[in-house]
């Protein structure tokens, strides 16, 4: 028996991360996004969705800043994490904590 190697430009189930986004209302919101795109393009999303500007928040993996051209991978992210958001006028941060 031969192991199947996944084709090149085939999509596998490990190119996608599943992270929520919680806010301080409690809302809850779930992005998929690639291990390997920029964390910008979450928080861009979640900005837009919720009418915030990107510059009101701040985004900290383990108390470590998370910047917008990080990865989910470079941060070491895994599937159903949980960011949480807060602003940064009131000198909270956007914390990634496991859910």
């Amino acid at each position: 028996m031969s192991e199947e190697k996944p084709k090149e430009g085939v999509k596998t189930e490990n190119d996608h991360i599943n992270l929520k986004v919680a806010g301080q209302d409690g809302s809850v919101v779930q992005f998929k996004i690639k291990r390997h795109t920029p964390l910008s393009k979450l928080m861009k999303a979640y900005c837009e969705r919720q009418g915030l500007s990107i510059r009101q928040i701040r985004f900290r993996f383990d108390g470590q800043p998370i910047n917008e051209t990080d990865t989910p991978s470079q941060v070491h992210c895994t599937d159903n994490w949980q960011l949480s958001i807060f602003f940064r006028n009131t000198l909270y941060s956007l914390l990634l904590a496991r859910s």
